[in-house]
């Protein structure tokens, strides 16, 4: 009667909500620190509509990419200007919302805050507080399975940001510029792209809904060599959340006069 009981109420009735004796809560402890830390950030720098532009070497963060608020420096407005300027909408209105849709629906960000944010559940064998639950089979949480449609926009959204950082080598004069600048735009627009394709919608459209792998060689190499990209989405995660700042940080600072660019050609 007891193993009934039990199997019906789903886990089993023990008193301790885990007998886990590591450390299980210093991941999420970390995860809300660094997400929190690093939304932050974002929003300031997305809102700050300043010292997101160097003129001279065409740096451009791509917190504000594509700036096509008519508040944009015309030199930094790549595609036009005709959203409207106003404190509340940022310069990049058309691309962060989907940046943030992509990350806020991938897998791994949906495991990381999950447990950081919504404790469902905290860590492996540890109770959750929820009374009961529904997965992502409703309202909001069943947005999730947008997830693919995000991938391709954010697929595109990286095209622009290779734009910018090729872009970059020109110089406002038209003569070819090397800095420490565009290594770190183009090191960053390696990483975006890496954690792109590692994601498991670009995985799964790729090797997915084939029956023999065999009679498809090119995409079952190019699944294998997703596959293993995959291996490290968590890894790219973070370290795409690092360059992004650290690639905007040091926009602001030579933009904002802080220090300069450190120049190797030009």
């Amino acid at each position: 009667m007891s193993s009934t009981t039990d199997m019906a109420a789903g886990r089993a009735q023990i008193a301790a909500r885990t007998l886990r004796t590591d450390r299980w809560w210093l991941p999420p402890l970390l995860n809300v620190a660094g997400l929190g830390a690093w939304v932050v950030y974002a929003t300031v720098r997305a809102f700050m509509q300043n010292w997101y532009f160097v003129p001279e070497y065409n740096y451009l963060t791509p917190f504000y990419s594509p700036c096509v608020s008519n508040g944009c420096v015309e030199q930094a407005a790549h595609f036009g200007r005709f959203l409207p300027d106003v404190w509340w909408l940022p310069y990049a209105a058309i691309s962060l919302p989907f940046l943030l849709l992509f990350r806020l629906t991938c897998y791994y960000y949906r495991k990381a805050y999950y447990r950081a944010f919504w404790g469902s559940p905290p860590a492996c064998a540890v109770a959750e507080p929820h009374g009961k639950y529904t997965g992502e089979t409703r309202f909001p949480l069943i947005l999730q399975n947008l997830h693919r449609y995000f991938f391709y926009i954010a697929a595109l959204i990286s095209l622009l940001n290779t734009y910018d950082a090729v872009k970059a080598f020109i110089k406002d004069d038209g003569s070819f510029g090397l800095g420490l600048g565009n290594i770190i735009l183009v090191a960053n627009v390696v990483l975006l792209w890496l954690y792109t394709a590692s994601c498991h919608s670009c995985r799964s459209i790729i090797g997915g809904r084939l029956n023999h792998f065999s009679k498809h060689p090119v995409r079952y190499k190019a699944w294998v060599g997703v596959s293993r990209l995959n291996a490290k989405h968590m890894q790219l995660a973070w370290a795409t959340l690092a360059s992004l700042a650290i690639t905007d940080a040091y926009v602001m600072c030579v933009s904002a006069g802080w220090f300069s660019d450190l120049r190797i050609v030009g």
